[in-house]
């Protein structure tokens, strides 16, 4: 009995470690925006074979970081303002929709109970006076946290499935553009009005109100709006290095 197939789920799992190693180069600008993609300087600096560096550029095509070239090849794409403001656009809506039919078909209390753990320790991280670069990790992945529970509390795969589609588009994640934010004067005010939302929306979950809990994922997602706008017009680049793949408007 051949013993071949074996070897499919470790060149899967090289590729989506591949995948997620170019993905953090070019959103920390080691890959330039409109350059070509020299394959075999990537395999010497990732060391893995050409086969799961070519699927992960294939995936990161897909995703929409990466450009095919008309002659073969990729390039890094850049965005334009527009394309990063309707990709957040998209999420609102998606997480809209979570948010109402969550509200409407109502939520196992076990995942309840997860959410309101999850906002009790983004609370406790914001009772911080000022935020340093370590709070700021914190809100990331505990704000993540909640986005992915309301994904989950709307009972559909369906839905779930598309909107970790949206979140993944270039620069469009909850929390893609809240590193900006680190050490500004206003960082904190601003996480605390985020916080608030994600209070109202699962307050309104709890209820059943089905039209406010959208509507309260559709305006949560306008704080990312304003920060994208912050990122591009400052274009911060110790923060965010990722920010010069996007083109200001005209």
């Amino acid at each position: 009995m051949s013993n071949v197939p074996a070897a499919e789920p470790e060149s899967s799992s090289q590729a989506v470690k591949a995948q997620l190693r170019l993905r953090e180069m070019i959103l920390a600008g080691d890959l330039p925006g409109g350059g070509r993609i020299a394959e075999l300087a990537l395999v010497e600096k990732l060391g893995a074979s050409r086969t799961p560096i070519r699927a992960a550029l294939m995936r990161l095509e897909q995703e929409g970081l990466l450009e095919l070239l008309p002659g073969g090849g990729y390039a890094v794409r850049t965005f334009s303002e527009r394309d990063v403001s309707d990709a957040i656009e998209l999420r609102g809506t998606m997480e809209g929709l979570a948010a109402r039919l969550a509200a409407e078909r109502g939520v196992a209390s076990v995942v309840l109970a997860e959410a309101r753990e999850c906002l009790a320790r983004i609370d406790a991280v914001l009772l911080q006076p000022a935020l340093d670069d370590e709070a700021f990790l914190q809100y990331v992945k505990l704000n993540e946290r909640f986005h992915v529970l309301l994904a989950e509390m709307a009972g559909s795969a369906v839905v779930a499935r598309e909107l970790e589609r949206v979140v993944n588009l270039p620069f469009a994640s909850p929390s893609g553009f809240v590193v900006v934010q680190a050490n500004s004067p206003r960082a904190r005010d601003m996480l605390i009005v985020a916080q608030d939302q994600h209070r109202q929306v699962l307050e309104a979950i709890e209820q059943r109100e089905g039209s406010r809990a959208e509507a309260l994922m559709r305006e949560h997602s306008r704080l990312a709006q304003r920060n994208l706008r912050d990122a591009v017009q400052t274009h911060n680049l110790d923060r965010m290095p990722g920010v010069r793949l996007i083109r200001k408007r005209a």
